[in-house]
């Protein structure tokens, strides 16, 4: 780390973005020398690589046909144009050796719904896909408003700055030598949602509808520490956190965040970070919304009063009826949702079924989620399924016995506080009709007596 005189203007490599295209140079694909052969066919002898080589061909040649090409639909459930081939007794053939990168099984085709608006973008997580809380880093949402950039994590510096006692510019490396921390924490976009407010169609899935949110473990290091280590003043109540993308995304964030939770990532679900989560560094603030937890980030500065920027003026407020408006409301309310059955899923026949959610509150844990098939007239405690941490998303359970007539199933979260997932005619009553963020009413799905099911907003 070094230390720099001036507080308030950084040069050198920080703001450099550098000739490399988004593929990379070939220095950034194979940097430093290459590694030394030593358990490669080669060294086995000729003999060994030999056979290694035919079985590698015979191997390749028997999986090919797993690979055949499938595609997933907008809802996130797979749809093969081309069902996998795997042989009907698998105890008669060699199974594959391993390789450098595993891979999923060519029966299981996740993807992320993607959508493109220049010079923003987003990814959806298939929600109605995934099992436990830990939603894997390629499936992981991501929203971004211009592009993801290319980063070298040789040349990463991160300035701290403004109200301090030592101006400080941080490596990669510096980061790495505090003290991490790793916490298993969900992160949503504020927008999520606003479909369903606003209505939405019948047809939507939860993908479609609530994909911009998802739950990592997130690892680096407590902010904190990096304050008390450049010795923010007192004074300091406030704090920018800037972004090295083009957009150079702004927010300012109060400072006792920064003492409570608020920690520097560079590393999600055991890994470094993706380049579409941040890599090498990003800020991650528990249980507030997703665009205050700036990417790529470059720069901190501390100061005894917000910065107003466009992030939080023109965007990411919040209007109310009245005329009015609500500033720096960061922290995400109670809210939960249905994975199934929703639209597209089908129930074959009456009987018992298992209604399964997800539950979660940026203000600590959630301690309670209701169910009801009778279109909110009636509610019964749902199961929630272990680990129940704060800021956390949780699994949440109810046996129905569905008698094979239409029903209407809701689901509704409490929270540690006594917070109560509010319907949306309550939530519309607060917030009017054009507020763009903090979607969090109750969500309900309509079972049709053939079994369909859709969204019933």
């Amino acid at each position: 780390m070094t230390t720099t005189e001036a507080s308030g203007r950084v040069a050198g490599t920080p703001f450099e973005t550098g000739a490399a295209d988004e593929g990379g140079t070939p220095a950034e694909a194979g940097s430093g020398s290459a590694p030394a052969k030593t358990g490669g066919p080669e060294a086995a002898g000729p003999e060994t690589a030999g056979r290694r080589r035919v079985l590698a061909g015979i191997v390749g040649a028997a999986a090919a046909p797993l690979l055949g090409g499938s595609a997933l639909a907008g809802a996130g459930q797979p749809a093969p144009a081309r069902r996998p081939r795997a042989p009907e007794d698998p105890t008669k053939m060699q199974g594959r050796v391993p390789s450098p990168l595993g891979s999923r099984s060519a029966f299981e085709t996740p993807e992320r719904l993607v959508r493109v608006l220049e010079p923003s973008s987003s990814s959806r997580t298939p929600l109605g896909y995934l099992q436990g809380i830990v939603t894997p880093a390629d499936l992981h949402f991501e929203r971004h408003h211009a592009g993801i950039p290319n980063i070298d994590p040789e040349r990463y510096e991160l300035l701290v700055h403004g109200m301090v006692e030592r101006p400080t510019t941080f490596t990669l490396a510096d980061l790495k030598r505090f003290p991490a921390e790793s916490r298993l924490r969900f992160l949503e976009c504020s927008g999520n949602g606003g479909t369903a407010y606003r209505g939405g169609r019948r047809d939507m899935s939860p993908q479609q509808m609530d994909g911009l949110t998802s739950t990592s473990e997130w690892t680096g290091v407590p902010l904190k520490l990096v304050f008390r280590e450049v010795g923010a003043k007192p004074e300091a109540q406030w704090f920018l956190a800037e972004a090295m993308d083009a957009a150079v995304m702004t927010r300012s964030i109060p400072m006792e965040k920064a003492w409570d939770d608020a920690i520097l990532a560079y590393a999600q679900n055991g890994e470094p970070l993706r380049p579409e989560q941040g890599y090498p560094v990003r800020l991650f603030l528990p249980g507030w919304e997703g665009n205050a937890s700036v990417k790529w980030l470059r720069r901190l500065d501390l100061s005894d009063r917000p910065f107003m920027t466009r992030e939080e003026t023109s965007k990411y407020t919040d209007p109310l009826p009245g005329g009015k408006a609500r500033m720096f409301s960061f922290t995400l309310d109670a809210k939960s949702l249905l994975t199934f059955p929703t639209w597209p899923d089908r129930l074959e026949s009456p009987g018992w079924w298992e209604i399964r959610g997800l539950a979660w509150s940026g203000r600590g844990k959630i301690t309670r989620v209701e169910v009801s098939t009778d279109g909110g007239r009636s509610w019964e405690d749902a199961e929630l399924q272990e680990p129940v941490l704060p800021k956390c998303q949780v699994r949440f359970r109810r046996l129905w016995n569905w008698n094979g007539r239409p029903a209407t199933l809701m689901s509704r979260a409490t929270d540690e506080t006594g917070y109560v997932q509010p319907t949306r005619e309550a939530l519309h009553r607060a917030r009017g009709s054009y507020t763009r963020y903090h979607f969090n009413q109750i969500r309900p799905w309509r079972v049709e007596s053939d079994g369909s099911v859709f969204f019933a907003g």
